[in-house]
């Protein structure tokens, strides 16, 4: 019985490294060539699987960009879950800046993973299917961040005459993958940009942005 039990639990984990491989494949090839000009049968020789068991596993290529940011944006399985990530310390932080320096670090530590995905579905939102996920993952996004910023709100309050929407649209736009990519590519580091958004977020947002 426990023979059968590892044989089941070995073609998961291959099943799921396979599904990993074809990911991370996708995700060069689309950096590559851009969505329109990606074609399955490249993702799957990148992948070094037969262009089949890339439909059997996603279907069509807007399944594909779709599963590719869910896989940047969650990370593969072997990191750590949410709840372990430095977003958990919004709601135990001791400040209304420290709470936004979590935001800030969990949001910098997707975006290391998702922006390039991100910045090539907005490149062709010419295309419905790329249009539709990059609207999914601005709603995904947006009701992310209001979240967080209500329990900002709630704990250390907001300055006077900003409201919890007006603030999660500016945090859409500061911390977007366009944001972060700007900076990167001018030479920024992770923590010389994680340092000026929580500085910049914390004047932005908070009635007390100096505690």
């Amino acid at each position: 019985m426990s023979a059968v039990k590892r044989v089941g639990a070995t073609r998961r984990e291959k099943a799921a490294a396979t599904r990993e491989r074809m990911l991370r494949a996708a995700i060069e090839v689309f950096a590559e060539a851009g969505y329109v000009g990606a074609r399955m049968a490249d993702i799957a020789a990148r992948a070094g699987v037969a262009v089949q068991t890339v439909y059997f596993v996603f279907h069509t290529k807007p399944e594909l960009l779709q599963a590719c940011f869910d896989y940047a944006v969650l990370g593969p399985e072997r990191l750590v879950p949410p709840e372990q990530t430095p977003f958990r310390e919004i709601a135990t932080a001791r400040s209304g800046r420290a709470a936004l320096r979590a935001l800030v670090a969990g949001n910098t530590a997707i975006l290391e993973r998702v922006a390039t995905t991100d910045e090539v579905a907005r490149a062709a939102l010419h295309e419905p299917e790329a249009a539709a996920v990059v609207k999914n993952s601005e709603r995904l996004r947006r009701d992310g961040y209001r979240d967080m910023l209500a329990t900002v709100a709630e704990r250390f309050a907001l300055r006077p005459g900003l409201s919890l929407d007006d603030a999660t649209d500016i945090l859409l736009m500061y911390g977007s993958s366009a944001t972060y990519l700007s900076m990167v590519r001018a030479g920024w580091s992770r923590d010389r940009f994680e340092d000026w958004l929580t500085d910049t977020l914390a004047r932005t947002f908070l009635a007390r942005p100096g505690r």
